[in-house]
């Protein structure tokens, strides 16, 4: 192990006598922190700590990133098979020599070509944005765009086309969270930032049947492949069945269809404590209460509802747990409202930030037909207030803290 440190460091020692980037006038001093987020990330730091008191752990910010990384792998590599098997499944003239449906190998292949320029966008125009402020600031460079750069293309459509898929990472690197001061004080998660970027701005290629498959290698336009909230949007009951729709093989954005991958991931997050427990269980719980009160309304006939959404109907009866399958439900849960930048920080907190957006994403579901997804600007609503919880939360502990105290020393006196 000692020899090993000692290699790092003669390296490390070279590199920099080389490129002069401690020195004040060093030819690449002004690439301080552009080399130092480098060789950070190739060696192992260093420099210590030499005085005063330090809580010290074994897990720093980029082993956490990693370890997210590792456990978005499950849905990316279904998500990869996936674009390639709703492909051949909606294709009119699939030139495959085995019929309608390639070979698994087949469609992994086709997913992968179609998603690796996706994540070449999103890291470059991310980083090279990141590596710049970072310069400018004369600030060391985060390790927080990994994980953002790798969720941005999982939460897309398939079909975005590149150029929207930069400009929309761009603007959630910059608005939804440099201006803020970089990693650590946004307060709006960056990947769901550069969703709604595109949701508002392109809506047509956020939304529609025929966003969710990809077209072939050999030209085709996309095909047509309703979700099922698609067509609980238009009245009519999900075509899949509840285990299609836990597998995955179902159209809807690149990664986000398979509860099972979401949920292998899950437990990596909740085994290494990564993630807060209590948020992606309360996530869950406002989901299904929701869900519950809806399908208690199938007993009332109430004139004002169909007012709200003609295809209310649909919705009310409506297994409750079909919510956790369809759409983003799962994912948001697991991997988005769990952020711990953007989420409540007290225990109090996260169980009432979880459960109302488990509320909100199913409500605006069934009421709003123009949101049939519901989870995204549900995630983004309560990343607004989850500072305001947090300050509920706290400053109700202060004032029963106080009335404790008081109650003390009144019987100390007596």
């Amino acid at each position: 192990m000692n020899g090993k440190r000692k290699t790092e460091n003669g390296i490390l020692s070279a590199l920099e006598k080389w490129f002069e980037v401690h020195e004040p006038k060093g030819k690449w001093a002004w690439l301080g922190s552009t080399y130092e987020a480098f060789h950070t990330f190739a060696f192992t730091p260093n420099r210590v700590t030499t005085k005063g008191c330090h809580v010290r752990d074994a897990i720093d910010l980029k082993r956490a990133m990693i370890i997210v990384v590792f456990a978005l792998m499950p849905a990316m590599l279904f998500g990869m098979w996936n674009i390639g098997y709703q492909a051949s499944l909606h294709a009119t003239d699939w030139p495959y020599p085995l019929g309608s449906v390639a070979s698994w190998i087949f469609c992994f292949v086709f997913g992968f070509i179609r998603m690796l320029p996706m994540l070449a966008v999103s890291y470059t125009v991310g980083l090279t944005i990141e590596f710049a402020f970072a310069q400018l600031r004369h600030h060391q460079v985060n390790e927080g765009f990994l994980v953002t750069g790798f969720i941005i293309p999982m939460i897309m459509p398939v079909t975005t086309p590149l150029w929207q898929l930069a400009l929309a990472t761009a603007f959630a690197v910059i608005i939804g969270k440099e201006v803020f001061g970089g990693t650590g004080m946004n307060f709006l998660n960056p990947a769901l930032v550069a969703r709604a970027f595109l949701f508002f701005a392109y809506p047509t290629r956020m939304s529609g049947d025929s966003v969710w498959v990809a077209a072939d290698f050999w030209g085709t336009d996309a095909f047509t492949g309703a979700t099922p909230l698609g067509e609980l949007a238009a009245g009519i009951q999900p075509s899949t069945s509840a285990l299609d729709m836990f597998l995955g093989t179902i159209p809807g954005s690149t990664c986000e269809s398979s509860v099972i991958a979401i949920l292998l991931g899950a437990i990596l997050l909740l085994v290494t404590g990564i993630a807060s427990w209590r948020i992606m269980l309360s996530v869950v719980l406002g989901g299904g209460l929701m869900g519950l009160f809806f399908n208690l309304l199938t007993t009332l006939n109430l004139p004002l509802l169909s007012t709200l959404n003609p295809q209310l109907s649909t919705y009310l009866q409506l297994p409750f747990y079909y919510h956790y399958l369809m759409g983003g439900f799962m994912f948001g849960a697991v991997f988005m409202a769990t952020d711990p930048v953007t989420a409540a920080q007290t225990n109090t907190g996260k169980w009432i930030y979880g459960l109302l957006i488990g509320l909100f994403a199913v409500l605006l579901r069934v009421v709003n037909p123009a949101y049939p997804e519901g989870m995204m600007l549900s995630i983004l609503l309560m990343n607004c207030f989850a500072p305001l919880i947090d300050h509920c939360v706290v400053a109700r502990n202060i004032k029963k803290r106080k009335k404790r105290a008081i109650v003390k020393s009144k019987a100390a006196v007596q």
